[in-house]
């Protein structure tokens, strides 16, 4: 069995190096709530290194709250955003004659289009000419996932390796003391269940479906490279390649 590991790179933490070995895609941050040429260069560069897959990662336009807090703005303003920052991406791919493998929003975005199907619908409009050659990541049973596929377009689904779920298969907010999962036994058994099962245990204990063969650790964790290491290992063990 063959599954994918993914992490959002390219913020500012510095670390991909010691990530890289143990994923098979990543989401790169460009210039919504984090990047720029520099940061975004230096990440592709090691992403061929490791042959990573690599993703766009764009966001609202907000580095001050990490492009984790929905922004009221028009439809006008957000295309011109998600524009500014795909574009960016492409324009530095086409630079190391790279090919985009996919597309994750980040943050609040990501979160909003799960839920709220006008938004679901904006973003695909802005970026269904970006995702022609390309997959869009998305959540399970989610807005964003109905329209994307109405629209022809690729999708892979990802579930979230480090993250506890509420019982719609939204994530706990992660102002939660239990919203991140830290123990990699934990994160192990997280996964498993996903993969083996496609089931998902909520916070409040009850099991619940989900499907996904893309799975996301979060790079800025404290421990996400230990995380990496005992996941990948013990997968393997169990006959779970991490392949991309």
């Amino acid at each position: 069995m063959y599954i994918d590991i993914n992490c959002d790179v390219g913020e500012g933490i510095a670390n991909e190096y010691l990530l890289f070995p143990y994923i098979s895609s990543c989401n790169i941050a460009c210039g919504g709530h984090f990047g720029d040429v520099k940061s975004i260069d230096k990440t592709i560069q090691l992403a061929v290194k490791n042959n990573v897959k690599i993703g766009a990662h764009p966001s609202f336009s907000d580095f001050k709250n990490f492009g984790r807090k929905v922004l009221q703005i028009s439809e006008q303003e957000l295309k011109a955003s998600l524009d500014f920052q795909l574009e960016l991406f492409l324009e530095r791919m086409a630079n190391f004659n790279q090919k985009i493998h996919h597309i994750k929003p980040h943050g609040a975005l990501y979160n909003l289009i799960a839920k709220d199907r006008g938004e679901a619908e904006k973003f695909i409009s802005i970026t269904k000419k970006y995702l022609k050659d390309c997959f869009l990541y998305v959540p399970y049973n989610s807005e964003i996932e109905k329209v994307a596929l109405e629209n022809h377009i690729k999708i892979k689904y990802e579930a979230f390796a480090d993250r506890n779920y509420n019982t719609n298969l939204t994530l706990v907010a992660r102002a939660a003391k239990n919203a991140i999962i830290e123990e990699p036994k934990d994160v192990l058994n997280h996964v498993l269940n996903m993969v083996t099962n496609k089931k998902v245990i909520s916070i409040s204990g009850e099991e619940k479906n989900i499907k996904a063969s893309t799975f996301c650790v979060h790079g800025d964790h404290k421990n996400s490279v230990e995380i990496l290491k005992y996941l990948t290992s013990q997968l393997k063990i169990k006959g779970i390649q991490v392949a991309n």
